[in-house]
């Protein structure tokens, strides 16, 4: 099997292209040249944003399926959509949880399913800023809905999105340091800053959802599917799972106020039970955090 990897270099990624290859498969990772793929791996240079130079770089290859693990808008997805329109039958776009944040809700309820977001076209805008570092961060889980909306509407090919909950887990693999954050200011006894209130998240182990991109990259369902494990955390809960010699401190916040990482001031945590349907079997949150803490805590 042929499987093209976009991005996918370092955390998660770089696992997934690990159980691919151990999987047997034929492996070509597309990236800006930054890192280079891991051993066993084909490595092709090019700016996947950069229509003419991903034909280049690309050449006549086509694959069996493509792994997208950096498409972060719908101009982005555009690119792909029609570059690998006559290269690929099937196209994986790891998506993300915040694609709900725009519907969240102000108190707790029944965890978001697939359908809670609008896939339609209209949504979709190209004329939005999104070359522009800061408007794309700001409008990172539209952005994401956004491409997903531009393959589902425009890819000749099988096309399936994963929506991937808070990652972790990986020690010092982890680039984001939201867990590190955490660790860091219990073991100095410095305040953790919650919202008030604050709602509980979903997460996935970094190995877990490698796991889950492989197993949906051999798969032939399509359209979006939430990956969680089992189980939801608020901040506080996670703080106090972190082993310390003296109770952690927090500091409340309001909910118009930024907080510590994986605070949140609404509710859009995510139902997992479509991704059990079609087979996969997600772990506990309790059964892998104890040792995602540990990775770290062992580390500083």
């Amino acid at each position: 099997m042929d499987v093209c990897v976009i991005g996918g270099s370092r955390y998660f990624g770089k696992r997934l292209i690990e159980r691919l290859l151990a999987a047997d498969a034929r492996v070509t990772v597309v990236n800006r040249g930054s890192a280079p793929a891991p051993a066993g791996a084909t490595r092709l240079v090019a700016d996947r944003s950069d229509e003419g130079r991903l034909l280049a770089a690309l050449g006549d290859r086509t694959f069996d399926v493509v792994v997208d693990q950096v498409c972060y808008t719908p101009t982005q997805a555009a690119v792909a959509a029609s570059v690998f329109a006559d290269r690929t039958a099937r196209y994986v776009m790891t998506s993300t949880v915040e694609v709900y944040a725009g519907i969240a809700r102000p108190g707790a309820g029944a965890a978001l399913s697939e359908s809670s977001v609008s896939l339609d076209p209209s949504i979709m805008d190209f004329a939005a800023p999104w070359d522009d570092e800061d408007y794309l961060e700001a409008h990172y889980g539209e952005a994401k809905q956004q491409a997903e909306a531009v393959f589902t509407a425009k890819a000749p090919f099988d096309f399936a999105s994963v929506r991937s909950a808070h990652v972790l887990g990986g020690g010092a693999e982890d680039f984001t340091g939201r867990l590190a954050h955490y660790v860091d200011r219990v073991r100095a006894g410095e305040p953790v800053d919650v919202h008030a209130p604050e709602f509980a998240a979903t997460f996935i182990n970094v190995d877990e959802i490698a796991e889950f991109l492989a197993w949906a990259a051999f798969a032939d369902f399509t359209g979006p599917v939430n990956a969680a494990s089992h189980g939801e955390l608020t901040a506080r809960q996670l703080t106090e799972s972190i082993p310390s010699e003296a109770p952690p401190r927090f500091r409340t916040v309001a909910p118009d106020t930024t907080a510590s990482p994986y605070s949140f001031p609404t509710y859009y945590a995510m139902d997992n039970s479509r991704a059990e349907r079609l087979g996969f079997r997600f772990s506990r949150l309790t059964d892998w955090l104890p040792d995602a803490i540990g990775e770290l805590t062992h580390e500083r």
